[in-house]
């Protein structure tokens, strides 16, 4: 069976990638990370549906597929970019 998205934790991306990158592209490099995200988490859910309707005729269900992994790249992407604007006190006034 497939994985909840719940469950698929993130895969280490390093905040260093995204160090040349300023305060208002790195707000962006977020949005659009976060867009992506929703869009797996639809497309794993999906993918659990079709999972439990094939158990029930076959006896087995699908596994994860691309979705899982490129959720769980997705939300490394996230949390590196979230460190990078934590490091680059982004949002912070001094």
């Amino acid at each position: 069976m497939a994985t909840q998205p719940s469950q698929i934790t993130p895969s280490y991306t390093s905040e260093l990638k995204y160090e040349p990158y300023d305060c208002p592209r790195l707000g962006i490099e977020l949005n659009t990370l976060a867009r992506r995200e929703d869009q797996l988490v639809i497309a794993q859910e999906q993918r659990r549906k079709s999972s439990k309707v094939q158990a029930f005729w076959l006896g087995y269900g699908q596994g994860d597929g691309v979705e899982a992994s490129e959720l769980a790249n997705i939300r490394g992407e996230k949390e590196a970019v979230r460190k990078a604007i934590d490091l680059k006190s982004c949002g912070k006034q001094s």
